[in-house]
């Protein structure tokens, strides 16, 4: 048993009442992904609550729950800016797929039409609890999958559920039948879950670059764009890739419908005019390394020179689970592999230095950026006093870490999933010991295990 989250820590926080709560970590390494507070050696760390109130040296917190994390690191909560939840209980039922019209046409056109607000809720529910397990602790769900009402209520509910800091980021589906109610059901969608500004969930408008794939009625343009300004809501852009969503970029920027609330996922194969007017606006980029790279996407190359190029630091993301690893790690190794070659590569035979991006950007991305991508970063994304307390401890002299000789670069090249032996959410523990909490595994695996027959076993419509 790990003793720097053991049973007899976890059973005296329970205890506690939540908004009484005090935890003080101490003896940790501290990365905090704060610039103005960097790495701690040996550092403590208080939440009170749901918050971080504090982080240096032998803090004094009369009265708090004590959790040695000596030999650990203390990180934020990874955060995924794209993920299409609902597509859980598929995962790696195509992992060789040749193209973006091979997914699209298996998974969008074939398996999604068939879906009722019990896959829904399964999906959304399976990819949260797999995210909390691997240290996401903030997710948005770009759930495109909502054939009625009662679909985009269990694709919520999944992830209140689970706990996780969740954006449901809501979209029509591509094809098949559904009620067309959205985007007119997002108003009753945001105050039947999304009316308090302090709280767990959040919502955003989901919707498509251009008509290409699936029509006019979910590419985003000055009527979305009106929809989420009234609101009040951010805007997640998927299938930006290319010359014609280029062209609705410069489209966009002259609408004025451009800006910090609005992401712009994948964003490859995009002209330097297109990078330009993202750039001015203070566009946010959500990039998906194995996507790109494994599925081919336009250039199949991680945008992640483009995006530092025009002034952006992008969020990191996982996509489809279909085909794709599940955690951030992957994505992190993934991008950080693939923008070093491709520097090298440039400057090989020239004399000149490559331009390469280190382990602390690419935390930064799946961190802070992320964070800044889905509208959060004055809530989570550092461990800086204030923000809510979404932190990980991760075992730094595990066998496959140790010795610690660099904490970033432990987290980003040598950590798993079975190195985060806890993971707080909102100051609530998630992960203890290794395992994640109030999961009834068996149970949980019936009902996938359902799902997917379902879903597999009945014709598209």
């Amino acid at each position: 048993m790990n003793l720097t989250t053991s049973a007899a820590v976890l059973e005296e926080l329970r205890r506690r009442p939540a908004d009484r709560r005090r935890i003080l970590f101490t003896g940790a390494t501290v990365v905090t992904m704060d610039s103005g507070l960097g790495v701690l050696d040996g550092g403590d760390l208080l939440v009170e609550g749901d918050t971080i109130t504090a982080v240096g040296p032998r803090l004094d917190a009369p009265d708090a729950v004590v959790v040695d994390a000596t030999g650990a690191i203390l990180a934020p909560g990874f955060v995924d800016t794209h993920r299409h939840a609902w597509e859980a209980q598929l995962r790696r039922i195509m992992p060789d797929v040749d193209d973006l019209g091979g997914y699209v046409m298996a998974t969008l056109a074939g398996y999604a039409t068939v879906y009722r607000p019990q896959d829904m809720y399964i999906g959304t529910r399976l990819a949260a609890l797999t995210a909390i397990d691997s240290g996401i602790t903030t997710m948005l769900d770009f759930s495109h999958n909502s054939r009625t009402r009662e679909h985009s209520d269990a694709a919520v509910e999944a992830l209140r559920d689970t706990g996780i800091r969740g954006v449901h980021a809501a979209m029509g589906p591509h094809f098949g039948d559904w009620d067309r109610q959205w985007p007119g059901d997002l108003p009753r969608l945001k105050s039947q879950y999304f009316s308090s500004d302090d709280q767990l969930l959040t919502l955003r408008l989901a919707t498509l670059a251009t008509d290409e794939i699936a029509g006019p009625a979910l590419a985003y343009g000055p009527e979305l764009a009106r929809v989420a300004r009234e609101l009040g809501v951010g805007v997640s852009v998927d299938a930006v890739f290319g010359s014609a969503s280029s062209d609705a970029v410069l489209r966009w920027a002259k609408d004025g419908i451009l800006g910090p609330d609005v992401t712009l996922i994948h964003s490859t194969g995009l002209t330097p005019e297109a990078w330009q007017a993202m750039g001015e606006s203070g566009t946010t980029v959500a990039l998906a390394p194995t996507s790109d790279a494994q599925i081919g996407l336009e250039t199949a190359i991680p945008a992640v020179d483009e995006a530092l190029s025009a002034g952006i630091r992008p969020g990191l993301s996982i996509d489809v689970e279909v085909a794709l690893a599940s955690d951030m790690f992957t994505q992190m190794r993934a991008l950080h592999a693939i923008q070093r070659m491709r520097a090298v590569n440039a400057a090989h035979g020239t004399g000149r230095q490559p331009s390469r991006i280190t382990t602390r950007d690419v935390l930064d991305f799946a961190t802070l950026q992320g964070a800044r991508t889905n509208g959060l970063v004055g809530v989570t994304g550092s461990l800086t006093p204030g923000k809510k307390a979404d932190l990980l401890v991760i075992q730094a002299e595990d066998l496959n870490n140790m010795p610690l000789n660099d904490p970033i670069g432990t987290i980003v090249v040598g950590s798993d999933a079975r190195n985060i032996s806890a993971v707080l959410i909102n100051g609530e523990p998630r992960k203890w010991n290794g395992q994640v909490l109030d999961v009834n595994l068996a149970a949980l695996r019936g009902e996938v295990h359902a799902s997917r027959e379902y879903v597999l076993n009945t014709p598209a419509v």
